[in-house]
């Protein structure tokens, strides 16, 4: 079975750009990585939604804020509405064929967005409270801070512990979540590191980076092929209900 996983790039000037990291997990794991360009017709976004097993949304920089209803406060850094717009698009279309979703960082941002949820811009300048180092100057594979996992939820079923470390690098969070969306792990300084849907089969938004832990934490490999799993079973759902009609 050939499983076809989107990945969202980022972009620099007129030029797109993912780390060769995100398709080498998805090979690995015997699945086909496509990168995907920012479309912008419905038309062109239900063929790729159709022609999608999973999707997997990659980090990149901050995000409109005028898509929450606020305007740009102090902090905000580089913007591309065209991303935003398109993810939003992809997502909401993902959603509605109920099928899978791995978010990371800025793409668990752009997750809870898409399903009427806000954040903060710049949590520095908005949370009145010591936050952790979030953008750490570490290595990207160096796991900084821990987060507490909620029982009950797809990450603490893969993970199986209520207590983990991640690696950080960003400055902006998810702040209102809103249902089905559920926030599944949390920093000791109250910033929401994971969220999930409790009406879809799997579709997790992970603030951290697991690419930088695939090869080091047995949780994060099992992550990632859960996400293929599920991906899988999603397809062969399909094609069999396809062989019944």
């Amino acid at each position: 079975m050939h499983i076809l996983i989107g990945i969202t790039p980022n972009m620099k000037g007129d030029q797109y750009n993912v780390t060769q990291i995100h398709s080498d997990i998805i090979e690995d794991l015997h699945a086909i990585p496509f990168i995907l360009p920012y479309v912008e017709k419905e038309k062109t976004i239900d063929s790729i939604v159709m022609k999608l097993d999973g999707l997997y949304v990659t980090g990149g920089d901050d995000i409109d804020p005028t898509f929450f209803n606020e305007e740009p406060m102090e902090g905000l850094r580089f913007i591309l509405r065209k991303r935003d717009m398109f993810e939003q698009k992809l997502i909401q279309k993902m959603l509605q064929q109920n099928k899978p979703i791995f978010a990371i960082c800025r793409g668990a941002q752009i997750l809870n967005i898409a399903t009427g949820g806000d954040m903060y811009q710049h949590i520095y300048g908005q949370m009145d409270k010591q936050l952790l180092q979030h953008e750490q100057h570490a290595n990207r594979s160096h796991q900084s801070h821990f987060i507490t996992i909620k029982e009950g939820t797809i990450l603490y079923e893969v993970m199986q512990k209520k207590r983990m470390k991640v690696n950080s690098f960003h400055h902006q969070a998810n702040r209102q979540v809103k249902q089905p969306m559920i926030v599944s792990a949390t920093a000791s300084d109250g910033i929401k590191e994971a969220i999930e849907s409790t009406a879809h089969t799997f579709v997790v938004g992970v603030q951290w980076h697991p690419e930088y832990l695939y090869d080091t934490d047995i949780g994060t490999r099992t992550l990632y092929k859960t996400f293929i799993k599920k991906c899988e079973e999603r397809k062969r759902l399909n094609e069999n209900r396809g062989h019944t009609l």
